[in-house]
Order: C-alpha cells, then sequence, then structure tokens
C-alpha cells in the first residue's frame, strides 16, 4: 500500500475550486470599479418608460381639465416626468415618482414639442399626435437609448448603442 502523504500539490478538483472562487470574486470587484456610466442610459430607458407610462395612466384616470401640470409630460434637459415635478426644485420633488432626473444624462424630444399633453384615452395630443422619439444620452457619449410613443399613445423601447 502506498503512502500518500509524501505527495506535494493540489488534486484537480482544489485548483478548479480556487479558480472559480477567484473568478466570482475577480468578478464582483471589476463590477465596483466599473460604475454606473456604460449602463445608465440602458437604466435610464427603463425609468423613463415606466414615468411615460405613469403619466399617461394618470390621466386617462382624471377627470379634472388638460391642463393640470401633473398630468402634462415634461422632457428637458436632465428631467423627464410631469411638468409639476419637473419644474420642482430636487427637494420639493424627492417624496414624487413621477419623474426621471439624472445630472449625466440629456433627454432630447424629436418629433414634437414639449410638454406633451395626453386625452382621456391616453393618446398624445397636439405636435406629438403623430408619434415622437425621446433620445436618452449620457453626457459622457458612452451610451444612448430611444424611447418612442406612437401616436396611440402606445410607449416601447427604442434602439440603444
Amino acid at each position: 500500500m502506498k503512502n500518500r502523504s509524501s505527495a506535494f500539490g493540489f488534486t484537480l478538483m482544489e485548483l478548479i475550486l480556487v479558480i472559480v472562487l477567484l473568478s466570482i470574486l475577480s468578478l464582483y470587484a471589476a463590477s465596483r470599479f466599473m460604475g454606473t456610466a456604460s449602463i445608465s442610459a440602458y437604466a435610464l430607458q427603463e425609468q423613463t418608460i415606466s414615468v411615460i407610462r405613469q403619466v399617461q395612466v394618470n390621466r386617462m384616470q382624471s377627470n379634472v381639465d388638460d391642463e393640470d401640470t401633473n398630468f402634462i409630460l415634461e422632457v428637458s434637459g436632465s428631467c423627464i416626468g410631469s411638468k409639476a415635478a419637473c419644474d420642482m426644485n430636487k427637494a420639493q420633488r424627492e417624496s414624487r415618482s413621477d419623474y426621471v432626473a439624472d445630472p449625466q444624462a440629456v433627454f432630447e424630444l424629436s418629433g414634437g414639442t414639449s410638454p406633451i399633453k395626453f386625452n382621456l384615452l391616453g393618446n398624445p395630443l397636439g405636435s406629438a399626435s403623430a408619434g415622437v422619439s425621446i433620445l436618452i444620452r449620457d453626457k459622457n457619449g458612452g451610451s444612448r437609448c430611444r424611447v418612442e410613443i406612437n401616436s396611440q399613445g402606445y410607449v416601447f423601447e427604442g434602439a440603444c448603442s
């Protein structure tokens, strides 16, 4: 019978386990150093869709006139959301959920003019009635995404690059 106590080195299983643990640790560490700049437009695209739908649904559920700024979508510089929320300062709008504001991003509207009003069916009115496109651009030039609103008020993801 052979005595294995004199063998030097590691078994294959020990090496595989160490490699797997090191790879998991390095992926975690790399994600902490990368920051959010590389994915900010993608994350903002989902938030923007949610906010647009929220303003639209709020308008559809209301019976007030269409001049109420809580039901009008504002697209300006670094804020998108209800006109009421985007017109407030940062401290005032902290309790609101109907806006997205990011100092690292720029929101640009094409195909219409801001603000966008919706009718009681959720359709965009005025210059946006043919549909509009909202470009979300990272100020650092990293990523760009689009959010589309068609003439029937359907809000959907556009292309990202």
